[in-house]
Formats: C-alpha cells, sequence, structure tokens
C-alpha cells in the first residue's frame, strides 16, 4: 500500500512539473512572439476582395511585427476548405484566418453540417473592414429610391425580379431581407456568378442587384444603371452622396460583406490581445484607409469582444433571413 501511495505521489509531482513547465512553455511563446513567420488563411482564390484586403493587412503587419505574414489561399466550397483548415490548426498564433460574412454567417445557417464550429472553434481578434453594397436598379425601372421601390413592388406584387450571384449568396439574401422588412414580394432569379447576374442586369433582363460597388459603380456613373442607395448601417466613404437603405425608407436595414481576423480557439489571450492592436495600429494608417476605401471597404476595427458580439448579431440574423424565405439547408 505503501508502495502505492509513493507511486501517486510521484505521479502528482510529475504532472504538476508537466503542467508548470507547459505552462511556463506558453508564457515564454508569447513573450516571444512571434518569432518566425505567421500564415494568414484567405479561403478564396487569388485577386478577388477577400484576397486584396488580406494582402494590404499582411504587408502592414508584416511591417510593423518584423516577421512575414504570408498569404495562404485554399478557395472553395464557399469559404469552409479554409476555414476547416484554420480551425483545426495549431493555435500559437501562427496561423491567422481571415473569416468574413460567408465562412463564419452564412455557410453555419445555410449547412446542416459543417467541419467546424463557426463560434466555438475561432477566438474573435478583430474585425478590419466592412464593404456594403449598392441596391443597384435598371433605368426601366420606375423608382429612383427605396420608397419609390417598395411602392412600386406593393403596387404590383410579384412583377419585380431582382438578380443574386447563386442561392445563399449576400446578393440573395440581401434582396430576401428586403422583402422580409418591406413587406414585398420581389422575385429571386439565381444565376451562375456575379458575372452573369450584372450582364443580364445591364442587359435590362432583371431589373434589381445587390451588387458590390465595385463592379456596379462604373456604370451607375455612365447613367446604365442607377444606385439608389447602399446597405450599409452608415453612408460609405466611397458613395458618401449616396443614401443608406436604412435611412431611404426602411429602417434598421444593413447588409455588408464584413471581414475579421480569427485564430484557432485555443491561442493564449496574449498574443490575441497582441495581434488586435497590431491590427488596430494598421487601420490607424491613412495609407491603409485609403487603400480600403479604393476596394470599396470602409476600414473598421473592433475589439475581440466587440467582434463576437457582432459574430453571434450575424448568425441570428442571417438564420432568420433563411428561414422567412423558405431556403433549405443543403
Amino acid at each position: 500500500m505503501k508502495n502505492h501511495h509513493l507511486t501517486d505521489t510521484v505521479t502528482i509531482v510529475l504532472l504538476m512539473a508537466y503542467a508548470g513547465g507547459a505552462m511556463s512553455a506558453a508564457a515564454d511563446s508569447s513573450r516571444t512572439y512571434p518569432s518566425k513567420s505567421i500564415r494568414l488563411l484567405v479561403p478564396f482564390p487569388p485577386g478577388g476582395p477577400n484576397d486584396i484586403l488580406g494582402r494590404v493587412m499582411a504587408a502592414k503587419l508584416s511591417e510593423q511585427m518584423s516577421q512575414q505574414v504570408v498569404i495562404d489561399n485554399r478557395g472553395g466550397a464557399g469559404g469552409i476548405i479554409g476555414a476547416e483548415l484554420a480551425a483545426r490548426a495549431a493555435p500559437d498564433g501562427y496561423t491567422l484566418f481571415l473569416g468574413g460574412t460567408a465562412s463564419l454567417a452564412i455557410n453555419p445557417n445555410l449547412r446542416k453540417s459543417l467541419p467546424y464550429d463557426a463560434i466555438k472553434d475561432f477566438a474573435a481578434v478583430s474585425l478590419i473592414g466592412t464593404a456594403p453594397s449598392l441596391l443597384a436598379i435598371h433605368p426601366t425601372v420606375a423608382a429612383k429610391s427605396v420608397q419609390d421601390l417598395i411602392a412600386l413592388a406593393k403596387a404590383k406584387p410579384g412583377t419585380l425580379n431582382f438578380a443574386s450571384a447563386g442561392i445563399g449568396t449576400p446578393p440573395h439574401l440581401a434582396g430576401e431581407l428586403f422583402n422580409s422588412m418591406a413587406g414585398v414580394k420581389m422575385v429571386h432569379i439565381a444565376y451562375k456568378g456575379g458575372g452573369p447576374a450584372l450582364t443580364e442586369l445591364l442587359a435590362g433582363q432583371v431589373g434589381i442587384y445587390f451588387s458590390g460597388i465595385s463592379s456596379v459603380l462604373p456604370f451607375v456613373k455612365d447613367g446604365k444603371l442607377r444606385g439608389i442607395a447602399v446597405t450599409s448601417a452608415k453612408r460609405t466613404a466611397l458613395m458618401p452622396d449616396t443614401p443608406t437603405v436604412s435611412e431611404s425608407g426602411l429602417p434598421g436595414y444593413e447588409v455588408g460583406n464584413w471581414y475579421a481576423i480569427v485564430v484557432p480557439a485555443a491561442t493564449p489571450k496574449s498574443i490575441v490581445t497582441r495581434l488586435n492592436g497590431e491590427i488596430l495600429k494598421a487601420l490607424a494608417v491613412p495609407e491603409i484607409r485609403k487603400r480600403f476605401i479604393d476596394l470599396a471597404a470602409d476600414p473598421l476595427g473592433s475589439t475581440p469582444e466587440e467582434l463576437l458580439k457582432y459574430h453571434r448579431s450575424e448568425l441570428d440574423k442571417w438564420a432568420k433571413v433563411i428561414k422567412s424565405a423558405g431556403i433549405q439547408p443543403e
């Protein structure tokens, strides 16, 4: 019996020493962070807005932290492949994930099962920006304001069509949220991507499209389309004279692509705090802010707590919209 007690005591001492050593190693790694290059996972192919904004941030963070922040594009499955890879990465601060509307808010509501949990598998670091859409309409649609459009949709139910880049995409859900909040029924027309949707809008085959601003702005300036409102809560710096949907007839309406940096869930808080500070510092640089605005995104930082609260609200919002629209999760 005494030998058993001795064995138990030795085991406990060894476990305590191991735990203490592990905690000490974690503390040391936090103090010396970063000591090697950092990977920023972008869950979309090169060239798109996620990729470009990620590269802007990566370059500035590399400069500030004296370590390379390298972009790793892992596109596919609407952001799911990259998100799963990030969720399963070592929680040591050397893998960051550029998450956002699709990967962290829409996919969890559109898919019956995901290989990651959008809340539990990640630790929030900071928002980096939001990119509103523009409510663009073809000139043949007799509406010059949101109020006009609502009145027209109510007078002619089921006759107005709105385009999207596919079922469950942000333009589709933006239109469904508009339908729900305005009490109207514009008919959804899904295309295979944003390019075909814009082509059909310009041809007048469809009358309405909640589009990324940069895609449609040249056509609005040429008079080929009418941009009646932006979908953000506040006016965007890129189009300061264009009202929001909320202020021009539909109070509380807000839709936008948002971009955020998150890390694997068990990442030490000290590293999360360090990353948050570096991101906020980068977003305060006038040159970085201008790059974001030129890319039709409003630079916007946050605390980790603010990002988590916003993330939860986005999950709840899109769950209601998807249910209201009758979209069946796959």
